[in-house]
């Protein structure tokens, strides 16, 4: 165990994400979401091999013994990458890091529907109160439906975000499905490669010719998103999830910085106070998931023989 390795690797995850959205930002505006789910899901294939390959277990790592598990896993969650990526192009990204802090909120929820998994008073209070933060940061664009067109058109950005993050939570109950019999590296790897190939469905509804400087960020987006998700899933290894997860708010700081200084977003009031409910939520989750592995570790500790 190493915490402060673990932490710094999940900053660096964490930094490296905020960078490949706002790469994939820069070019929603001429490239279709669909392509740049391609490029940031077939780049970070090379990155994912080089990794294995230092590692000595590109062999072992790829192995399968559920390919339908990582079918479904892929064509959700490249439908949440594909739907958070077209939010990009349409809100503040600000605006979608908080929407998409909804996602750990309805793992929660459809755990206890799918996997059977008990959900005690605590973290169902702390769910609602995500959500309602999730809902404050929606309001004011909800309420713009039917106004004019850039009104609009942010709406329609918020109730995609939405449902990317909805997706995405669907997709993590899949992992928890897969983490049974397949290693992280194949999880991790067979995604990049289903969504890639997933992707290539969309060429039909207008896939465009990026320019070189689109290309290059594009590129680069899934160079970082691969080296990310390796930080990410290193992190792990180090601390238990209740030491790094919390961390993944830091995503929000971030977010507001490169929001201001590159695209010149600022943020408002009622998006910060929403923000705020949904990383309460996060972290009291968090915490009490913490205080019950203590208190199960104890439970089991008691129960050792002694001698």
């Amino acid at each position: 165990m190493n915490p402060a390795r673990a932490i710094a690797l999940k900053l660096a995850s964490v930094a490296l994400f905020v960078a490949m959205s706002a790469l994939i930002k820069a070019t929603a505006d001429h490239v279709p979401p669909g392509e740049a789910v391609f490029f940031r899901s077939f780049f970070a294939i090379p990155v994912i091999l080089a990794w294995l390959a230092w590692q000595g277990a590109l062999a072992d790592g790829l192995r399968t013994r559920n390919p339908v598990g990582h079918l479904w896993r892929g064509l959700v969650g490249g439908t949440a990458m594909g739907l958070m990526f077209a939010g990009l192009g349409l809100l503040p990204l600000p605006e979608v890091t908080a929407i998409g802090y909804a996602a750990p909120l309805l793992v929660v929820i459809f755990a206890a529907m799918f996997l059977g998994e008990r959900v005690r008073l605590f973290r169902l209070s702390a769910v609602g109160l995500g959500l309602v933060g999730v809902l404050v940061v929606l309001s004011p664009r909800l309420s713009a439906f039917g106004s004019d067109a850039m009104n609009a058109r942010e709406a329609l950005g918020a109730v995609v975000v939405l449902g990317g993050a909805t997706c995405a939570a669907l997709a993590q109950v899949f992992v928890r499905k897969l983490v049974a019999t397949e290693r992280t590296s194949a999880i991790v790897f067979w995604f990049s490669v289903t969504a890639s190939v997933l992707s290539l469905a969309t060429v039909p509804f207008g896939w465009v010719v990026p320019s070189a400087p689109e290309a290059a960020m594009l590129v680069l987006a899934g160079l970082l998103g691969g080296l990310a998700q390796i930080c990410l899933t290193s992190a792990y290894r180090f601390a238990e999830a209740a030491v790094v997860a919390p961390f993944d708010y830091a995503s929000m700081l971030l977010a507001l910085a490169v929001g201001y200084i590159v695209f010149d977003e600022a943020p408002t009031p009622v998006m910060l106070a929403g923000a705020s409910l949904v990383i309460a939520a996060g972290v009291f989750i968090i915490w009490r998931e913490r205080r019950l592995g203590l208190e199960r570790g104890r439970a089991r500790k008691g129960m050792t023989p002694q001698g």
